[in-house]
């Protein structure tokens, strides 16, 4: 083997019922980096309000989220290829050191603008851990056994979107907003030593050439994406950068291709692709993040909106999404574990996502809470069938030294997916809404002055009650044509999966 091994077995393995003491220190050092990592995405969320209070700015108040999301997405391909090169330990070690200094300083923030620059470092940081996370445990475990160890590392990343929000707002009250960024440390230093202590390195003498321009037009061209998806948004309304962030993708992602095919360890090598599992793995992980990831605002602020609830209430609406998606998880790693078969899982998950979305078409402003509670429940089955499963598929697809590479390339499919999700599930909502709002008696649209789309909670609740039935059913209107929109891309994505060819993952390597 030409690639430097990081972890205790890096020979190809065995799946062993019963890992060693060593293997499964690192693993959990694994998923507490991943926890950390995937955590900080959330737990700033209910903190926000209380920073831009104390720092001012608000107008740049979207980008503390932003900051951390695009660094993250921008860094990952680099975290992959370099652990396949130079070995998983040194670059885990350093991402959670860039991930510990980047919360030090967001904790020690003297303005906004100082918070924002903290959270691109803690990013790119926060993306090493993830990429690393999977990719170690990809290691780590044989073929089968990977989909076991992967289910719980999908648990733990579905725990943390949970208690982020909650733990943020906890904290903020009995600690300040500062210790949301602070807390990582005891735990990030406990981390770093447990890993640096338990995973071994193999030096090779082999001289590796880094593609920095492929990554570098990479980097560009994700992160002109996902903040497209951000933008779009605006209230505002489109302006140059909304049609300039496109173009400048494009032209980014043709280069990055064309650099790729004369590179000489290109940092995604693109005969992956020449395997048909990857491409199409790639292909519905893009099109997941577009239906989940990107489709969780909107249904914070359908559900807000048409039952009248507060967020702290609609976000326990999402509880029931959190816990299914984690039992299903680990049920479907030990089910792949014990035989070694996954192309049904993805195939029902976008099956019941599609006809999930179909059924909120009916919902209403009359629709029972405990109703729209259990329907976010299949809403985590949906996604416990699919997450994990796909990482799996690709990881036993790719050969063991293309491991990181094919983590990062899957890691950014769903960030960019989400992106679009965000930005193409809102574009066609506002599309409805505005031909909705055209069709508003003249008393309701009175009282709209920016039409549905200026809608918002607290205006629904105020308007009299003979005329709030009318606009929510106006609005529910307008929202059911971009669930039909997400359904009818739900089953595109099971339409792809239907391609992948349905043999047995081998329980050697």
């Amino acid at each position: 083997m030409t690639v430097e091994q990081t972890l205790p077995n890096a020979a190809p393995v065995e799946a062993e019922a019963r890992p060693d003491l060593t293997t499964l220190i690192v693993y959990f050092g694994a998923l507490i980096a991943m926890f950390m990592a995937t955590i900080d995405m959330q737990i700033v969320v209910t903190a926000l309000p209380t920073i831009a209070g104390e720092l001012g700015n608000l107008h740049l108040f979207g980008w503390v989220g932003a900051a951390y999301l695009l660094s993250t997405a921008a860094v990952s391909p680099f975290y992959g290829k370099l652990g396949d090169m130079y070995g998983r330990k040194n670059v885990v070690l350093t991402a959670i050191t860039l991930f510990l200094v980047g919360s030090l300083v967001c904790g020690m923030a003297w303005s906004m603008e100082s918070l924002i620059a903290a959270r691109v470092l803690q990013g790119i940081g926060g993306g090493g851990l993830m990429v690393s996370a999977f990719a170690m445990i990809g290691e780590l475990f044989g073929p089968r056994d990977r989909a076991k160890y992967q289910g719980y590392s999908s648990a733990v990343f579905a725990l943390s979107s949970v208690l982020g929000p909650l733990a943020g707002g906890y904290i903020t009250s009995l600690f300040g907003w500062r210790w949301v960024f602070l807390v990582n440390l005891p735990i990030g230093i406990i981390v770093l030593a447990v890993l640096a202590f338990a995973m071994r390195s193999r030096f090779n003498e082999k001289r590796h050439r880094i593609d920095y321009l492929g990554g570098l037009l990479l980097a560009t061209g994700t992160t002109a994406i996902v903040y497209w998806g951000y933008h779009v948004l605006d209230p505002t309304g489109p302006d140059l950068i909304t049609f300039a962030l496109p173009v400048l993708a494009l032209v980014a992602i043709t280069l990055f291709i064309m650099v790729e095919r004369r590179a000489e360890e290109p940092i995604v090598p693109l005969r992956l692709f020449g395997n048909s599992t990857v491409s199409i793995v790639s292909g519905v992980s893009l099109v997941a993040g577009t239906v989940t990831l990107g489709m969780f605002f909107y249904f914070a602020l359908y559900m807000q909106t048409l039952t009248g609830l507060s967020p702290a209430e609609v976000g326990f609406l999402f509880l029931p999404a959190s816990l299914t998606s984690m039992v299903i998880s680990i049920v479907a790693g030990r089910v792949i574990a014990a035989t070694g078969r996954y192309k049904w899982m993805p195939v029902v998950a976008m099956g019941i996502g599609g006809f999930l979305m179909l059924g909120f078409v009916v919902t209403s402003q009359h629709t029972p809470i405990w109703v729209l509670a259990t329907m976010m429940a299949v809403f985590g089955i949906s996604m416990g069938l699919q997450f994990q499963v796909l990482i799996v598929a690709i990881q036993a697809a790719a050969p063991l030294q293309d491991i990181g590479a094919v983590t990062s390339l899957i890691t950014q499919a769903r960030t960019l997916g989400a992106s679009l999700g965000l930005a193409l599930n809102g574009a066609v909502m506002i599309w409805a809404l505005n031909r909705q709002t055209a069709e508003l008696p003249a008393d309701a649209a009175a009282l709209l002055p920016q039409g549905l789309n200026g809608l918002t909670p607290h205006l629904a609740s105020s308007l009299p009650d003979a005329i709030r039935e009318v606009v929510l059913d106006h609005y529910s209107s307008g929202f059911n044509v971009m669930f039909i929109w997400v359904a009818a891309l739900y089953f595109v994505a099971m339409g792809l999966t239907l391609l992948l060819e349905d043999k047995e993952i081998p329980k050697r390597v």
